[in-house]
Order: C-alpha cells, then structure tokens, then sequence
C-alpha cells in the first residue's frame, strides 16, 4: 500500500492542538476531512510532531497510507506535475484559511513522520512595545529584559540532557532526556527571540524552558537557579505560564 508525507503550514490560534481529540477541531481532524472530501474515501494520519492548543507551525508532518494513487504516475513531467497541482489546489480550496498544505510526497513503506525525524527546531517570539500584528504571533512582555542573562541561561541548557523539570505531568514518554543542538536568543526587528533545536521535545519542554529563563532575564532567580531546577527533576519548580501564541515549529529535518 503506498504511503505518502503531507507537509503543512498552520497558524494554531484556532485550534486545539495538533493531533485529533473528541469533541475538538484540530489540525489532524481538518486536514483528515479535507483528504476524506478529496479522494472520497477515509484517511487516518500519522501526525510528526504534537503541537498544542494555540501553537504555529511553519512545518510539520503527517504520513498516511492509502491504495489510491493519489499522484499521477507518467514519464510525463508536465502531467505528473499538472496531477500534483490539482491535487494540492483542491486540498487547500477545501482547508480553512489557517491551514495549508504544502507539499505531497511519495515515500517508502516504512518512512515514518514522526520516528524517522533526525530534529526539530522552535523559536518563541517576544514583542515589548504595543503593536497590533503581533497579538496572535507573539508574547507582549513590556518588561527590562537582560539579553546577555538570556543567553548565558540559553548556554546552560545546550550542557543538559535530562529535561524532566520542564516536561508537563501526565506525559507518555519512556525517559525525558534530550539532545539539543542549538539555543541560544537573538534580537530580529523588534521582537526577542529564543530559537532552539533538539533531537525530540518533551510536552511543553519550550514554553517551560522559556518562562524559566525569562525569570532569569527579568532577575527573579539567578543562573544557579536554573541549574537547580534541572536537577531537580521537578516540574513545579519550572515556569510554564508563557502564553501558546509567540511559539512556532519551525520545521523537521529528516534523512
């Protein structure tokens, strides 16, 4: 039966999460309906990367099979292309306007969108001065801010692996250790940005990680601090409250 990767682009102001809930409208459940409407038949995805209620995406993955063939085969590139075309106009004239899907590939059997991903990668965007095209993007902290305290936070977590006080309980995960390749803050226009990539994410593991260190920014704990909660191993010392709306999966590399 072949299989094929969807690649999507979202804004999740409007959504509860990524993967498919009871009784809530989600990404899965959208892109679902709008390939069950298509191709006039059931599909059931197999979702890459979970993100939660309220978080962007300007990449992600899903994989499905199916045993219609869903892009044309011919040693004709025009029609090949003119199919995949069709194909992806008439997916997206059916998906709301928040959703788009980007990309249809065919793949091995055994390709997997969430297992065979060698990284991810995040960034989490801080506004401080008003500005009405950032309310549903990013976080308004109209607070003094350290930018060299956030980085030296930022440095510490690239020397950790074990991140179980920044996982939200009731998690099903075997373990909660993380490589993570890259962290570190920068300055882009006028927004404040922590940018961190990982080998996998623990649920919340970003906004937990950015709450915390912006305590460490603003001078609420100091970096020892941080060091402490890490090895604590204990959720309750980390902060979460972050809102959903400045976090985006920038994209997923894979082999």
């Amino acid at each position: 039966m072949p299989r094929y990767f969807i690649e999507v682009a979202y804004n999740g102001r409007r959504y509860s999460g990524f993967q498919i809930q009871q009784n809530a409208v989600t990404i899965q459940s959208e892109v679902e309906k709008a390939l069950s409407i298509c191709f006039r038949q059931p599909f059931e995805l197999t979702g890459a990367s979970r993100t939660d209620a309220g978080v962007h995406a300007l990449q992600n993955f899903f994989h499905f099979d199916t045993n219609e063939e869903l892009l044309y085969k011919t040693e004709d590139v025009a029609k090949a292309c003119e199919s995949l075309t069709h194909s992806l106009y008439s997916l997206n004239s059916i998906l709301p306007w928040d959703i788009v899907i980007k990309k249809i590939t065919h793949v091995d059997q055994n390709a997997h969108a969430r297992f065979d991903a060698l990284h991810r990668e995040y960034k989490y965007q801080i506004y401080q001065h008003k500005n009405p095209f950032y309310k549903d993007t990013a976080y308004f902290y109209p607070y003094i801010i350290s930018l060299d305290k956030l980085q030296e936070a930022a440095s510490l977590i690239l020397k950790n692996e074990d991140f179980t006080s920044f996982s939200k309980r009731n998690t099903q995960v075997n373990n909660f250790l993380c490589t993570i390749y890259k962290s570190e803050w920068y300055i882009e226009d006028d927004l404040i940005i922590y940018n961190i990539a990982g080998n996998r994410f623990l649920r919340g593991m970003v906004r937990g990680l950015v709450g915390t260190m912006l305590k460490i920014g603003t001078g609420k704990i100091t970096l020892e601090s941080l060091s402490d909660i890490i090895k604590s191993k204990n959720c309750a010392m980390a902060d979460f409250s972050v809102p959903p709306q400045g976090l985006f999966l920038i994209g997923i590399q894979y082999k």
